[in-house]
């Protein structure tokens, strides 16, 4: 048989784009003859005349060779079988415009190569195993507001998290570093003074920001109602005392006041739990040069410890139409020059709240935490009672932040800790001792999981209960396990698989199952990417931070509501619904919705349906001052389909180096981009990825729709690698829901991969594919997934072993997990934690 033609060089960097329908607004590829091959041999016919034009031991295209590949062993090659069938499947196997056997030869050698490596799979399943996880951010402050009642903000203490397969849990990143430990000592320690209170405690400054993208010309959540703009905040006061309250307001670039040209005098109310605690008049003439700079303060506030809302807004002096000179625009501080010219009305806004203190200290008073921690209060002076009585405080408080029992071992240092500041200063200094220790214990920072006992240093095992039900809580609710998971551990109710469904319903349910939404679901579609595109201003001056919030809630309410409602996951993407609050309805011209609160509502046009025209996906894969039909479809291979493309060559410029006019006249986005991919260095790429985002062209920057670009008709056309024509939208939902094999099994790995805490490996490749076979027959519904998810053998178990050896995305080998955990805790323990 004649071999196939050889592929340009430049094709090698297909082998990275593996599941999704591709495209390009040029015209598709012209196919290429079928090869006939014989019946019985057709995989490995393939295989060994198709494939090795490229793949072979002189060219190692994508760095593999098949000369030696036998399909029918392909379960001993498993690493390089899988990445043929994600190739296959996604139908770039052969690349295009090679001559091609037919699809369904292609399909059959893509079902035989799964055949044969899940079959050894299920006689021999490799579960996986992973290095100690310790608690980030989020889930660091879900756990003390689980422990103690307290809101923190996890960011003041620890540093940004390393994101890994796009999540911020998974263990091989999560680093010990001086810094860090020093990080949660540090929390522990503060903490435990806001718990308790402290009456030794020297006056510190704590200041909030009001971003500068905030719109304030409306009521702020938190701030007393009559209010408009400001910031309301829950601040935890250490002891009771005085507190001076610093208010600092905007100014334009030259230091004037913003707001100069107000038709009003100005006034800012301090409220402490909804009550005037200082109502200031705002000084309109001051100046950055000032003594005092653009700020005031409030005279001294006796404030009691504890959390309480404390809010700064000003009072509003007007409501309804504004007849300006200027056009307003929703975002009240879009451009500062505004703040000292005539024609529009403007308004002061507060740049940030201080709050110093505490001053004269004169005690503590009880709190909600004071009340949850101190459950006994012995007869001062009584040594035996006091004792007794620290000893039930910090057997019940450290079971809860171990999330197990606790025994003599774990009690006795934590009792030595009390009496060291008992000793000192009295009981209650010698619990809050105690408990800054169990904050800085590893046992609390860190979830280790110890085989059990007769467990093989070689092999699989089953995770002890207690563990598995720390995994299933932060799975499921991003924080530790209630008191029923516990207990349904301790009792046996986590021992088979259906102990283990009872329970991941019963969570399911509960209000705690959010998190699944807030954490999983945000970091999964890219949600945090929001924060970081701020439109401009001059051309989207109707964008700020308030409607940027909500389109993020839009979307998580949404993913929560496919959870709870147990619909199917597709629902995603074809959704004739959404939710939205009165200023979101507005953004996308949705009517008849008023008032602040979200609600589910239909889209009156078939222009949007699904998440890819939320708002948070649109800005988010935008640039500042255009539309980016390259992110968005970089945003779709990598987000949906799990195959981000192979980044560009060094030497190919950005788009922002093509020319933005000809002729007189402003180019569209896809009149720049068609002469950036003009490049023969670009085309192969561009060629899949942006058909992709060209389709979603009807949204602007911001997510609003659109029908023109530089004042001509949007073309959001284009034709698939395959030659499947694309107008938009519709087409090109249509064109992703037709490979529902490849998004189910992307969205598999990413929910596996946060699960875990570990990135998918090729070896749970076959409990990936089981899971979508299971999804499938339960028509893709959210929970045929997560229950997949938590049943797997690699959810459920672990390997022994102490080294194991795998290659993460910068090729750097991970040598074991066991010495990761001495690691952590010899290190734990020489920091005094």
């Amino acid at each position: 048989m004649k071999r196939f033609a050889i592929a340009l060089p430049c094709i090698a960097g297909w082998g990275l784009i593996s599941a999704l329908p591709g495209g390009s607004s040029f015209s598709a590829p012209p196919p290429a003859p079928a090869y006939g091959l014989a019946p019985d041999t057709i995989p490995q016919a393939i295989v060994s005349q198709v494939c090795t034009n490229c793949h072979n031991d002189r060219r190692l295209l994508g760095n593999m060779s098949l000369e030696r590949f036998d399909v029918e062993s392909a379960h001993l090659e498993a690493e390089t079988a899988e990445k043929m069938i994600r190739k296959l499947r996604a139908g770039m196997m052969p690349p295009p415009g090679i001559r091609r056997p037919p699809p369904e030869d292609l399909l059959e050698l893509a079902m035989t190569l799964e055949a044969r490596v899940d079959v050894v799979a299920a006689d021999r399943p490799d579960p996986g195993v992973r290095s100690f996880q310790r608690l980030n951010r989020a889930e660091y402050e879900r756990s003390i507001r689980a422990l103690l009642g307290l809101d923190i903000d996890a960011s003041a203490y620890l540093p940004n998290e390393t994101i890994s397969a796009g999540f911020d849990n998974i263990a091989d990143v999560q680093n010990l570093s001086a810094t860090l430990l020093e990080g949660y000592l540090t929390a522990a320690s503060e903490i435990s003074r806001l718990a308790l209170g402290d009456l030794t405690v020297t006056p510190s400054e704590t200041e909030y920001e009001v971003s500068r993208y905030a719109e304030q010309r409306q009521h702020v959540p938190g701030t007393p109602i009559g209010t408009r703009g400001g910031i309301a905040v829950v601040h935890h006061f250490t002891a009771d005392g005085d507190y001076i309250f610093r208010l600092a307001f905007q100014h334009e670039s030259t230091g004037n006041f913003f707001g100069q040209t107000t038709p009003f005098d100005e006034q800012v109310e301090l409220s402490i739990d909804g009550e005037r605690r200082a109502l200031i008049d705002i000084d309109r003439w001051m100046h950055r040069q000032d003594p005092n700079g653009v700020q005031v303060e409030t005279d001294p506030i006796h404030v009691t410890a504890g959390p309480h809302r404390v809010a700064a807004a000003f009072i509003k002096r007007f409501d309804g139409p504004i007849e300006d000179l200027v056009s307003p625009h929703e975002w009240s501080l879009a451009d500062k020059k505004i703040g000292y010219s005539h024609g529009i009305t403007v308004v002061a806004h507060l740049r940030d709240l201080t709050i110093r203190g505490p001053f004269g200290v004169s005690g503590v008073s009880e709190t909600p935490t004071r009340a949850r921690v101190l459950t006994c209060r012995p007869e001062a002076g009584d040594t035996g009672a006091e004792r007794r009585c620290a000893r039930e405080i910090v057997a019940r408080l450290a079971a809860q932040a171990y999330r197990r029992p606790v025994d003599e071992a774990d009690i006795d240092p934590l009792l030595a800790l009390y009496e060291a500041g008992a000793e000192e200063d009295g009981f209650e200094v010698g619990v809050r001792t105690a408990l800054q220790g169990i904050l800085a214990s590893p046992d609390f920072i860190f979830r280790f999981e110890e085989p059990p006992a007769g467990a093989g240093t070689e092999g699989p095992y089953r995770i002890a209960p207690l563990d598995l039900a720390s995994r299933l809580a932060f799975f499921l609710w991003g924080m530790p396990p209630d008191e029923a998971l516990v207990e349904a551990a301790r009792t046996g109710g986590l021992d088979d698989v259906a102990g283990v469904e009872t329970q991941v319903r019963r969570m399911l349910e509960h209000p705690n199952a959010e998190g699944l939404a807030t954490r999983f679901a945000a970091q999964w579609l890219r949600l945090q990417d929001l924060d970081n595109v701020h439109p401009d201003a001059l051309r989207f001056p109707d964008f700020y931070e308030q409607l940027a919030r909500d389109m993020r809630r839009e979307t998580e309410l949404l993913f929560e509501h496919l959870v709870r409602e147990d619909r199917s996951f597709f629902e995603l993407l074809t959704a004739d619904y959404t939710f939205v609050n009165e200023r979101l309805a507005r953004h996308y011209g949705i009517p008849d919705v008023a008032g602040t609160h979200f609600r589910k509502v239909d889209y009156p046009e078939e222009t949007r349906r699904g998440v890819l025209t939320h708002g948070s996906i649109l800005t988010s894969t935008s640039h500042a001052n255009r539309t980016s039909p390259v992110l968005r479809g970089k945003w779709i291979m990598e987000v949906l389909f799990g195959t981000p493309p192979p980044p560009p060559p060094p030497d190919v410029p950005d788009l922002e180096a093509t020319e933005e006019a000809e002729e007189g006249r402003f180019l569209t986005v896809r009149e720049r981009l068609e002469m950036h991919r003009a490049s023969p260095a670009c085309r192969s790429c561009h060629r899949v990825i942006d058909p992709l985002g060209l389709a979603l062209e009807n949204f602007d920057v911001t997510g609003a729709y659109r029908i023109n670009d530089q004042g001509r008709a949007v073309d959001p056309s284009g034709d698939l690698y395959d030659g499947t024509p694309l107008s938009g939208l519709a087409d090109l939902r249509t064109a992703l829901l037709s490979r529902r094999e490849s998004l189910a099994r992307a969205f598999t790995e990413s929910l596996m991969a946060y699960a875990l805490g570990r990135r998918v490996e090729y070896f749970d490749m076959p409990t990936v594919r089981r899971i979508t076979r299971r999804a499938e027959a339960e028509d893709y519904r959210m929970s045929a997934f997560i229950l997949g998810v938590a049943e797997s053998p690699a959810f459920l178990m672990s390997r022994g072993g102490a080294i194991v050896e795998q290659e993460d995305e910068a090729g750097v080998r991970d040598q074991g997990s066991q010495q990761r955990t001495d690691q952590a805790r010899n290190q734990g323990t020489s920091e005094g934690m």
